[in-house]
């Protein structure tokens, strides 16, 4: 059973859909989404014109007997990005468990995560993907002078697996993209609608 006193904190969107659904797959609770609160990322978080928001409501929370948890990137640097959280978080005197995306101990983000919980019988999917990013890099355009074509991000990667196993339709590819459409099964191994 999932306590009902608790706040957590993310960067984005995708961040509130997937941590949803996880705590609806794992504790079967529809309102998760109702105590996750979206920041637009650990510096609007510790900036000096927003934070004020976020320690009040991880104060409130605190003092309601509950639990903050703030779950962020990680991006390029594991270490520095732990080390500016938790001193933020000591310096406004605010407490809150952290976990840095995808696996709290190395660098990353949400899309190394999804990448990695992709369902076995879809990684041809993804190993296109590769293919594709490969062929990428040997292509030069003459407009370019000789520049390299930019690789997608991996937000993009994780959209099109989504938008190739999700159906034809035009409604069905727009919830690979709105952040809002169910993680299946199929698609993950691990969540379900």
């Amino acid at each position: 059973m999932i306590r009902d006193d608790y706040t957590i904190f993310v960067e984005g969107t995708a961040d509130v859909c997937f941590i949803s659904q996880l705590i609806g797959h794992i504790w079967n609770v529809s309102s998760a989404g109702n105590h996750i609160h979206q920041t637009g990322g650990y510096t609007n978080l510790i900036a000096d014109t927003t934070k004020n928001t976020y320690i009040n409501l991880m104060k409130r929370t605190t003092d309601d007997g509950g639990v903050n948890l703030v779950i962020f990137d990680a991006d390029n640097d594991f270490n520095e990005r732990r080390k500016t959280l938790l001193d933020w978080g000591r310096k406004n005197n605010v407490r809150f468990e952290l976990f840095l995306l995808p696996d709290n101990k190395g660098n990353g983000e949400l899309e190394d995560l999804l990448e990695r919980i992709i369902f076995h019988q879809n990684k041809p999917v993804m190993d296109c993907w590769k293919g594709y990013e490969e062929s990428l890099s040997h292509v030069f355009l003459p407009w370019k002078a000789g520049a390299p074509l930019t690789i997608p991000a991996k937000k993009t990667k994780i959209y099109a697996y989504l938008e190739v196993l999700l159906g034809p339709s035009n409604s069905e590819k727009k919830k690979s993209r709105s952040h809002t459409g169910s993680t299946t099964t199929q698609t993950t191994g691990t969540l379900t609608p």
